[in-house]
């Protein structure tokens, strides 16, 4: 499987989009957040992510396909925030994830700190950042009665 990351442009928008919909419609469902589900955000909020001059979106391409997105956002160039990511249904469970984080943190060997924030619900999802290093951080955010964000921090290897 050869795997990259790409960064995206406004080109990208669309199939960006479209994907990200497909991504975490299953998610809206199963915890109803309505209000900060990546599905109920605007096309032009992924333009804004894609065009965003301390960051941006970068596709996951496995074999010339494009089968997920990854977007950080950087501070002072050296603390990252990674948020949202997501790949396809037909994809997941394959190891994307966690590949294209490690390319992600090679691409950027300034970064001191990666952060980012994650359903605590969805094992997986911590079970995958765990494993690659990252810590929760005790802060957590109830959105609803099914659902609460748990907040996490890698510090980078210098």
């Amino acid at each position: 499987m050869e795997m990259k990351l790409e960064k995206a442009t406004s080109n990208d928008a669309k199939s960006i989009f479209d994907m990200q919909l497909n991504a975490f419609q299953p998610l809206l469902e199963k915890y109803k957040d309505y209000d900060t589900n990546p599905v109920n955000e605007s096309i032009e909020r992924v333009i804004t992510r894609i065009n965003h001059p301390s960051g941006g979106f970068y596709k996951i391409i496995v074999d010339r396909t494009l089968v997920g997105a990854i977007c950080i956002f950087g501070e002072k160039d050296e603390q990252f925030w990674i948020s949202p990511m997501f790949i396809d249904l037909n994809y997941q469970g394959k190891g994307i994830a966690q590949n294209a984080m490690k390319l992600l943190e090679e691409m950027f060997p300034q970064a001191t700190s990666w952060e980012l924030a994650t359903i605590l619900e969805e094992k997986r999802n911590c079970y995958l950042y765990e494993k690659m290093g990252y810590s929760q951080t005790g802060v957590t955010k109830k959105i609803n009665d099914n659902t609460t964000l748990v907040y996490y921090k890698k510090l980078a290897k210098q």
